[in-house]
């Protein structure tokens, strides 16, 4: 089982996934949300993977017997997770992941899909983005549901995306989930990967980038890769010969920065409440940070402790996360920047 954590973390989940679906393993692919529960998620998803294990003869008997334990897990936990909407064709069996406690259920119903996976001789793989979205009382079911699977060593394993907080937010959870799931940081790229991700496909087209320029895009994406992508369309819709310059990239930097402001910034800016934005905005005061919790309550003329629900819920909503104990960091590089064109000026101290 392993856990990853940051920068490019969906694009690596995908690939992995693409590589074991063509070695034979049955994956199912899960984006966790705020407003959608665990039950609901997975119970279409694996209704989907079992209907294709019952057609398999060595393991029809099993796979079966788990689409009666999926139909008693949805039905018992339908009232407790109002959310759950897929439609089962399959009678329960009495008895099987229907007692309505997501802890006990979840187990009972991953050990029969893994019996079903190992009479078949394959395995069953979850690829799980965004987890630092599940409640922490349901990614505490799931681990526990993992590490059952591993003490019995059945063929289901998961593989898990989020934000930074992901791994503080699974040791809440449950203590030893650090000694059960491999974590791993996916950072920026180093400079020179940066430089090669961009310069490489643009020989493949007879194009050459001027090393200045290179620099140039490499300072302003701090090497994060889908601002690597973004900076490399338009300097590429912007350039009208080869070589690629600096004046090139200075005219797509306004381009692009106008783009993610509209887009990929604003999505952010536009689920924050009034007191999360000034959090932010006292941040962005700062500069890139991380920043000393006390020092962005001092900018905001308030006590640390006063402030550490809106710090809570701007970590929960993947806004910002804590490198170190009372340290206070952006996920994503340049919103510190974004928070200070949006939020020009002194006007919002004086609303504070």
């Amino acid at each position: 089982m392993l856990g990853l954590r940051g920068v490019g973390k969906t694009v690596l989940l995908n690939l992995i996934r693409e590589e074991a679906e063509a070695s034979g393993i049955y994956t199912l692919s899960v984006e966790a949300s705020e407003n959608q529960s665990l039950p609901s998620i997975l119970a279409p998803r694996l209704h989907t993977v079992l209907l294709k294990l019952s057609r398999r003869r060595a393991a029809k008997e099993l796979a079966q017997r788990a689409l009666r334990g999926l139909a008693g897990f949805v039905r018992a936990l339908k009232v407790k997770y109002r959310d759950i909407e897929v439609g089962l064709d399959t009678d329960p069996e009495p008895g099987l992941a229907d007692n309505g406690n997501l802890e006990s259920d979840l187990q009972e119903l991953l050990e029969a899909i893994g019996a079903a996976a190992r009479a078949d001789a394959t395995c069953v793989a979850f690829f799980f983005d965004e987890l630092q979205y599940v409640p922490e009382e349901q990614l505490e079911a799931l681990i526990i549901a993992l590490h059952r699977i591993s003490q019995r060593r059945l063929p289901v394993v998961m593989l898990g995306a989020g934000l930074p907080q992901v791994r503080g937010r699974m040791g809440k959870a449950k203590s030893y989930a650090e000694r059960l799931f491999d974590f791993s940081d996916i950072g920026p790229l180093l400079p020179e990967d940066a430089r090669l991700a961009l310069a490489k496909p643009a020989r493949g087209e007879n194009v050459e980038i001027e090393p200045r320029a290179l620099d140039e895009i490499v300072s302003k994406t701090r090497c994060y890769p889908y601002f690597l992508q973004e900076w490399g369309k338009h300097v590429w819709d912007v350039a009208e010969r080869s070589p690629i310059t600096v004046s090139d990239v200075e005219i797509a930097t306004r381009q692009v920065v106008a783009d993610l402001d509209q887009s990929f910034f604003l999505v952010r800016f536009d689920r924050l409440s009034p007191a999360e934005k000034k959090y932010l905005r006292a941040m962005a005061q700062l500069g890139e940070g991380p920043h000393r919790s006390g020092e962005v309550a001092q900018k905001l003329n308030r006590l640390v402790t006063s402030l550490a629900p809106v710090r809570s819920q701007l970590i929960n909503k993947g806004m910002i996360w804590s490198p170190s104990h009372g340290d206070t960091a952006f996920t994503v590089p340049m919103f510190d920047e974004f928070m200070r064109r949006i939020m020009p000026g002194d006007e919002w101290l004086s609303s504070i």
